[in-house]
């Protein structure tokens, strides 16, 4: 994350006594070992066999060692993820100075305040640092610090503005001083989302007139879900969240549905850097949205609208764990389609 200094608020040309700091908290992640066989020939080599020997922490010939390993880097930032940080703001009169400097300035009223830009019209977000972010008092050498928590929805640039206030006190006098650093990370996808949609001849089936569900029209919305971040992926769910008027049937792993419809219960996929999952989703009419769509007085509101030919169905919810278990979740735009034959969206 580089980071760009901004001119202070004080007209004051002297060092700032406090500085800050930005550190991104990310996860550790396992260390891979790769032992090789010793040749038959020579006998046992102790490099090679560090997994195998009785003392080794981890005895198993498995790809993973019990070794975590954090970041060397700021590393890649996705949509859908949480982006968390600390703020750091550090007194830099060392403990070990001079009695007479350490007397003669004291550091009060610390404050920290953050905010997010995103690449979207609008103005910047203020960043919540909890109800103790309070003025500080910091001792010579001391640190304040915050946690920020931001959830990336958008690609593209994001400058994080952190603002640092205090008090400068000395034996005669006081006054505030403020300054403002400025870090600009780029945020990329983490999924490709494709959708295609197309109507399903036959209005309803059997059951579905068995419990009074059916009189509508029916569509199959197919969508694929492409990797395109440098970590592996489960997905935890696929889910659509449908306007109301329709109902919709999960035909894929997870169990259950917001539409009342269920899927085969299998185990979750697992996506590679750059591979690909199939979802599919069946979405009909309800008795409700198949009357409001008949009727040429319908408002604007009702969520089956054949207002231009056009229904729009809703949004498609995706959520995935990383390697260590960390959490991400993005949503679609609104999907849909033209009424008649079959239209391409993507998100």
């Amino acid at each position: 994350m580089s980071h760009q200094r901004y001119p202070s608020h004080d007209p004051i040309k002297e060092p700032h006594s406090v500085s800050v700091k930005v550190l991104r908290l990310s996860r550790a992640c396992l260390v891979p070992q790769y032992p090789t066989a010793s040749p038959l020939s020579t006998g046992p080599l102790p490099a090679s066999l560090s997994y195998q020997t009785p003392h080794a922490s981890n005895p198993d010939p498995f790809l993973l060692s019990p070794i975590l390993n954090l970041p060397v880097s700021f590393g890649s930032a996705y949509v859908g993820e949480t982006f968390s940080c600390t703020l750091c703001a550090n007194n830099d009169v060392a403990p070990d100075s001079t009695k007479s400097e350490s007397k003669s300035k004291s550091i009060r009223d610390v404050r920290i305040d953050a905010e997010m830009k995103t690449p979207g019209p609008g103005a910047a977000h203020k960043l919540d640092l909890g109800s103790s972010n309070e003025g500080t008092d910091l001792a010579p050498g001391a640190t304040l610090q915050r946690l920020v928590n931001f959830d990336l929805k958008e690609e593209g640039n994001h400058v994080l503005a952190v603002t640092v206030s205090y008090y400068e006190a000395t034996d005669t006098s006081g006054r505030t001083r403020t300054f403002r650093k400025l870090y600009q990370f780029i945020c990329k996808a983490s999924l490709i989302v494709r959708t295609k949609v197309g109507a399903l001849k036959g209005s309803t089936t059997e059951e579905e007139e068995e419990e009074g569900e059916g009189g509508g029209r029916r569509w199959v919305l197919e969508a694929q879900l492409e990797n395109c971040s440098e970590d592996v992926m489960q997905l935890d769910r696929v889910v659509m969240e449908v306007l109301d008027g329709l109902a919709y049937e999960d035909c894929n792993w997870e169990v259950g549905g917001g539409g009342g419809g269920g899927g085969g219960g299998g185990q979750k996929p697992v996506l590679h850097p750059g591979e690909v999952e199939q979802v599919c989703f069946v979405v009909r009419e309800t008795e409700k949205g198949a009357a409001a769509s008949a009727s040429a007085s319908a408002s604007a509101s009702a969520s089956a609208s054949a207002a231009d030919g056009k229904i729009t169905f809703g949004v498609l919810g995706i959520g995935w764990r990383g390697g260590m278990g960390n959490r991400g979740f993005l949503s679609t735009g609104q999907l849909g389609t033209s009424g008649s034959g079959m239209s391409r969206l993507g998100s």
